[in-house]
């Protein structure tokens, strides 16, 4: 399988008053139809790390390519258009625009990278919600939804410019062990059946050892220089 992310010497440093070190020196590829934890105690960097292969955060030094594209060059035009392209997030807290209905949320990321007409945009967002089981939800702002509803949303926009790689930050975080459970399932599903890559930053072990492969944080460090195994 190729390479869909590849990191060399990532470093991120906060330069305060007293310059703060997020993440060090990481190297690591993720392949096509990965399914990777990202663990480690809080303030490890786990998600200073998410947000560095995502494009959300920029690095100190050390490079990073997505889709074989060196991403140092790029202005930020071309980062949005790679998040946009390449890129699906799920976070623990939903961020879903209040005002807006769960298709009009799913079709603010197809709006924004504008290669759809408004009737292709509204037929992807309904397919999207139907395969997640919300066909009757549709039409339902993000506080007429349960907690468990919301957070399938908020997968359902993650795939709506049908990206190849989706980063989730404690996407089971703030759920019961039910809808725990159900999100899991459908992130499984998304590299199982849909083909995609997963990574997922989690403090949840049983989680972490269901997935493919763990990458284990220390002090913005991958642990002993290596990725593990998730056993």
């Amino acid at each position: 399988m190729s390479a869909l992310i590849e990191a060399k010497k990532l470093t991120r440093i906060l330069k305060e008053t007293v310059p703060v070190t997020l993440v060090q020196d990481i190297s690591l590829t993720l392949a096509e139809q990965e399914f990777v934890a990202i663990t480690g105690p809080s303030g490890s960097g786990k998600s200073s790390l998410l947000y560095l292969l995502g494009l959300l955060d920029e690095p100190t030094s050390g490079t990073l390519s997505i889709g074989g594209r060196d991403t140092a060059p790029m202005d930020e035009q071309e980062r949005a258009e790679t998040r946009l392209s390449m890129l699906g997030f799920v976070f623990q807290f939903h961020f879903l625009l209040p005002e807006f209905t769960a298709r009009e949320n799913i079709e603010i990321p197809m709006r924004k990278l504008g290669r759809l007409n408004r009737s292709a945009m509204r037929r992807r967002g309904e397919e999207l919600l139907t395969s997640l089981g919300l066909a009757d939800h549709m039409d339902k702002r993000p506080d007429q939804l349960s907690g468990g509803q919301r957070q399938r949303v908020a997968v359902a926009r993650a795939l709506a410019n049908d990206p190849p790689i989706v980063l989730a930050d404690e996407p089971t975080g703030s759920l019961d062990s039910q809808n725990s459970e159900q999100v899991f399932s459908i992130l499984e599903a998304l590299v199982r059946e849909r083909g995609k890559t997963v990574v997922a930053v989690t403090h949840d072990l049983d989680m972490a050892a269901r997935m493919d492969r763990r990458i284990h944080l220390m002090d913005g460090k991958i642990e002993d220089g290596a990725t593990a195994s998730a056993e």
